[in-house]
Formats: structure tokens, C-alpha cells, sequence
């Protein structure tokens, strides 16, 4: 349960600068190199505006007396079905989980996860994926996430 004074929202196209403001601070904060921080950065701003204007990016901002304090983003990903859901064709991606530093600890990290998985289950999604930082790793444990088994390479 949030503090009362803490008010989630649904995410607006009007929101563009936050959300990448949070994301880039999040990456900051996982020890990111700087230069590439900055290049992802301009190229996630192109790729999210029309994602939050036709709302294939959805997602919560969690407010302080107005002023966003925490963010989470949602899409769904085209996934073909699988032994881990097999008849659903999407799979529920989070990202950019964000708290400000001085609302850390405070329990709105689960309480967006809460709100994503009601988001996802309102919208017929029940397998769910996120990609977790060193900070963010303990929380999901916490909230009964698996580590998988995922592999990747650049090419």
C-alpha cells in the first residue's frame, strides 16, 4: 500500500522527457559507461514517442504532491507460444523501473510491479519479463521472479 501522498498515474505522451530522464538516470546508476549512455538515450527518446502517442508503451509514473518520484514502462512483446505460456502470443516486457533515490525503501517498487501485473492481466497477459539491474535484482526476488537462462550477443 502507497504513502496517500504518493499517486500513481498511467503514463501520457506528454511524459516523453521523465521517462527518459529516469531511464537514463537508471542505467547511471547501474555503473553505465556515460558516452553510450548518451547515444542510447537520444535514440530511446525516438524510438518511445510514437510508442506513448499510439500507446504500445503504457506504463505508471508514481507522484509525490504532483512531482513524479518513480516510474515503470510496459509493452507487450509478439512472442510465438511457448512451453512457459502455451497459448498466449505475447509476452508482458517491463522496464525502466525508476525510484528516486530519497523514496527508496519505501515499498513503491513493489507497488509498481503490483500495478504491472494488473495492467498485464487486464489486457490478457499472464507471462511476464524484465531484464534486472544489481539494484533491482533483490526486489524481484523478493516479488517471486525467476532468473532464466537467457543468453544474448552483439552483431
Amino acid at each position: 500500500m502507497l504513502n496517500p501522498l504518493l499517486t500513481p498515474r498511467a503514463v501520457r505522451p506528454d511524459d516523453l522527457d521523465i521517462i527518459c530522464s529516469q531511464r537514463l538516470r537508471m542505467f547511471e546508476e547501474d555503473g553505465r559507461d556515460a558516452e553510450v549512455l548518451v547515444r542510447m538515450n537520444a535514440s530511446f527518446r525516438e524510438w518511445l514517442r510514437p510508442r506513448l502517442a499510439d500507446g504500445r508503451y503504457f506504463g505508471f509514473l508514481i507522484e509525490d504532491q504532483g512531482e513524479p518520484v518513480a516510474g515503470i514502462g510496459l509493452f507487450l512483446l509478439d512472442w510465438p507460444p511457448h512451453f512457459l505460456h502455451p497459448t498466449e502470443t505475447n509476452r508482458g516486457y517491463i522496464c525502466n523501473v525508476f525510484v528516486e533515490g530519497r523514496h527508496r525503501g519505501r515499498g513503491i517498487s513493489k507497488a509498481m510491479m503490483e500495478l504491472a501485473e494488473e495492467e498485464f492481466a487486464r489486457r490478457g497477459v499472464h507471462y511476464l519479463v524484465l531484464h534486472a539491474s544489481k539494484l533491482g535484482r533483490p526486489v524481484y526476488d523478493k516479488l517471486g521472479w525467476d532468473a532464466t537462462s537467457e543468453m544474448a550477443k552483439a552483431i
